[in-house]
């Protein structure tokens, strides 16, 4: 941080505030696509040398906004499965609470090698499977599918509350499975999404690990940013989508091994 101000001459908090909304922009644009934002936006709040967990608690802060502006898009173009999407509400914002209480108290290192390779996997499968997530398939979700699916959205809040970066991700995966094409898949997820940050916000506002002024900069990005990913997502369909999909999963995949290896 201390090279990026002796370069730009400005005064220590507003260099900060301008490189977080920047972070914010990519990470909105992204993540209002497939997901994974938090791979930029959380290493960039890291960077402003805020303890972890406030880092966390801002970056939900700003995320709300982000997904909350992506929401919006598809919710106005008829993207969003509404009839399925608020039954599997409930347990995304329970979870994510629970994911959020846990995170004070546990290292999420022993969590890591799971999400390795469920990544490992389904990339995999997205690559050879050129044809999934191209048709939406689906009609109605009903009977033991939906228990499924509100068993995936309490899990997958869980892990957002308790590791975050990739929800959209997996959230898109869980929707695809389910046969939504990836455009659809990706409108659902954000909704979820959007619900997880909302309480994960919640609970860290409660436990005073926000710093309100660092989570709104970065928010302005991720505003503009969701709305430019949203929107372009929109007018070229799930085959952008899909290959937005798989560079951002290689890379989570990547920096989750990074990291994981560095921390033995």
């Amino acid at each position: 941080m201390d090279w990026i101000l002796s370069i730009t001459g400005l005064p220590y908090d507003l260099a900060i505030l301008i490189l977080l909304a920047i972070a914010g922009a990519f990470a909105g644009f992204v993540d209002s696509i497939v997901g994974g934002g938090g791979l930029i936006s959380v290493p960039a709040m890291l960077l402003t040398n805020l303890p972890p967990s406030v880092a966390l608690g801002s970056n939900k802060l700003s995320s709300i906004f982000g997904a909350g502006s992506a929401s919006i898009t598809f919710l106005r173009n008829h993207m969003v499965d509404f009839n399925l999407v608020r039954k599997l509400l409930p347990f995304t914002f329970i979870g994510s609470m629970l994911g959020t209480l846990a995170v004070v108290s546990l290292p999420p290192l022993y969590v890591k090698p799971i999400i390795i390779v469920l990544l490992v996997a389904v990339t995999l499968f997205v690559v050879f499977k050129k044809n999934w997530g191209e048709v939406n398939r689906t009609s109605q979700v009903m009977g033991r599918a939906l228990y499924i699916c509100m068993a995936f959205a309490l899990g997958i809040g869980i892990y957002d509350g308790f590791i975050g970066p990739g929800t959209g991700t997996f959230l898109i995966m869980g929707f695809i499975f389910t046969g939504f094409d990836f455009l659809h898949a990706s409108a659902n997820a954000k909704i979820l999404n959007f619900t997880s940050n909302l309480a994960s916000l919640l609970v860290f506002l409660y436990l005073g690990h926000v710093n309100i002024m660092y989570g709104l900069a970065a928010a302005v990005g991720q505003v503009v940013g969701a709305y430019l990913g949203s929107h372009l997502a929109i007018a070229k369909g799930s085959s952008l989508v899909r290959v937005v999909f798989l560079s951002v999963t290689t890379i989570m995949l990547l920096k989750l091994v990074f990291d994981y290896i560095s921390t033995l």
